[in-house]
């Protein structure tokens, strides 16, 4: 009998933990999802203007008001075997995952491609001859 009681203490201690872990781990709100972003053209291409959402804006006005601070850019030299890739992780990738290539106003038709997989898996992919828009998102 002495031993339950001994015990008890350390259970109600235990079980406690483990709520107040559970709570935390909510709180934290939804585990991030692994993305990864891939952009190519058919026929080498310098300086493609890509860009991408690499963060999960904290609602649709705040993005609304302005996307760009939720869309960084860079300029990238791609071709058939030069591919630009990108790792980012996002909570809720149906709602925010984008990716964007263009020429610009360049006459060259290279044929842009860009690939979204979602832990692992190709969701969705896009081409065009002067720019591809990739996002499982129906904007």
């Amino acid at each position: 009998m002495k031993r339950l009681v001994t015990a008890a203490p350390v259970l109600v201690l235990l079980l406690g933990g483990l709520t107040s872990t559970a709570a935390t781990a909510s709180a934290e709100g939804p585990p991030l999802r692994h993305v990864k972003y891939t952009v190519f053209t058919e026929s080498p291409f310098a300086q493609a203007e890509i860009y991408y959402r690499d963060v999960d804006p904290p609602n649709f006005a705040e993005y609304s008001h302005n996307p760009y601070a939720f869309s960084p850019n860079v300029e990238a030299d791609l071709g058939p075997s030069q591919m630009w890739t990108l790792d980012v992780m996002l909570a809720n990738p149906d709602q925010w995952a984008m990716v964007t290539a263009t020429s610009l106003d360049s006459p060259q038709q290279p044929n842009f491609h860009c690939v979204i997989a979602v832990d692992g898996q190709v969701v969705v992919t896009d081409q065009g001859p002067r720019g591809a828009l990739c996002s499982i998102r129906n904007w």
